[in-house]
C-alpha cells in the first residue's frame, strides 16, 4: 500500500469484531472497503481502510496482547469523540441518518434544523462509535 494522497487528517477507530464492522459500514454509511488485512488469528481485523462519502477511515479490532494503548468503545463503556460527516445538502443529511438507523445504528439525535444553520443528525454504531450528519441549511 503505497502512501499517496493520504488526507491530512484520518480517523483510525478502534472495534470488537472487525469485519463485522466493515460490513455494518459498507451498508449503513456506504463505505468501500478499499484495503484490509487480517491478523494471524484469521478474525480479528489487523488494519482496514475504508473510503466514507469522500473521506477516509482505518479501522482495527482491539489486540491487547501489544498493549496498543487504544480500546473500542465498547470496552471503554462510550466513545469519547464523535467523527463528523459533512454533506452537501440537508436531503442528504435526513437520507444518511434513515439509511444508517435501518442498517441497524442507535438514533441519537434525529435531523433538525440547528442552531449554527445546519441540517444535523447523530447515531451510534453497534460497536460503540458516535456519528453526526451535517449539510448547511439552504439560504431562502
Amino acid at each position: 500500500m503505497a502512501f499517496t494522497n493520504v488526507p491530512p487528517l484520518q480517523p483510525h477507530i478502534c472495534v470488537k469484531g472487525g469485519q463485522e464492522a466493515i460490513a455494518f459500514y459498507e451498508r449503513a454509511l456506504g463505505a468501500e472497503n478499499t484495503f484490509h488485512q487480517l491478523a494471524e488469528d484469521g478474525r480479528r481485523v489487523m488494519h482496514a481502510n475504508l473510503a466514507i462519502y469522500g473521506g477516509e477511515v482505518m479501522l482495527h479490532d482491539e489486540f491487547p496482547e501489544f498493549d496498543m494503548s487504544v480500546s473500542a468503545p465498547t470496552t471503554l463503556g462510550g466513545a469519547s469523540v464523535a467523527i463528523s460527516i459533512n454533506l452537501s445538502d440537508s436531503g442528504a443529511v435526513d437520507a444518511a441518518y434513515a439509511k444508517a438507523v435501518e442498517a441497524g445504528a442507535h438514533g441519537l439525535m434525529p435531523p433538525a434544523d440547528v442552531f449554527w444553520g445546519a441540517r444535523y443528525a447523530r447515531i451510534t454504531d453497534p460497536f460503540g462509535h458516535v456519528w453526526a450528519f451535517n449539510a448547511p441549511l439552504e439560504q431562502k
